[in-house]
């Protein structure tokens, strides 16, 4: 948020430059919470709705969700960080950021009620603490991206990757869990 929204992106000699305070940015510390609080506050929702559905079609619903938020989030990324008045973007991006967020926390509800119905009890414990491990190992890679990206100038690269991976996630689930033919089927 502050880096891509509180400076304005202009040339100087013909150079982007991406050092000038925008006044109209939005203040990270105001924004940057609600997010992850929302993520972390649904969650439960997700293990509901799988419980009514299915986890694995919660799961991939909410996959297509986090494929179509990363690229949108991704698009009003390159904008804003183009443009003198990157402030006009914020909203948008950060409505689509909200929905990315919402979908995770959906989408982990739904995951671990999956696991819990897939693994027999002795075992679900320990993949439970397995697949928690690899999600925190996320909060660190996620920003460590970006903040590469955004060095580089491409920030939406970040976000289309993470689309990239989402998808990749989206045949995973198809193939093990939605498929007619798969040992499970919507668990």
């Amino acid at each position: 948020i502050k880096v891509i929204f509180g400076y304005s992106h202009v040339l100087v000699d013909g150079v982007m430059t991406h050092s000038t305070p925008n006044p109209n940015g939005p203040s990270a510390l105001t924004y940057a919470w609600i997010a992850p609080f929302i993520g972390a506050l649904i969650r439960p929702v997700g293990g509901w709705i799988a419980d009514k559905l299915g986890g694995a079609f919660v799961t991939q619903l909410c996959s297509v969700v986090m494929v179509l938020c990363a690229l949108g989030a991704g698009y009003y990324m390159q904008l804003a960080y183009q443009s003198a008045t990157p402030e006009q973007y914020f909203v948008p991006f950060f409505l689509i950021f909200l929905g990315l967020f919402a979908a995770s926390g959906i989408g982990n509800g739904s995951t671990f009620r999956t696991i819990a119905v897939v693994f027999p009890k002795e075992q679900a414990g320990p993949v439970l603490g397995w697949t928690s491990a690899v999600a925190a190992y996320g909060a660190f890679y996620i920003p460590q991206v970006l903040g590469e990206q955004i060095k580089a100038a491409t920030p939406e690269y970040a976000m289309i990757g993470f689309a990239i991976f989402y998808s990749l996630c989206l045949l995973i689930n198809w193939f093990f869990y939605l498929r007619k033919n798969g040992e499970f089927y919507n668990p």
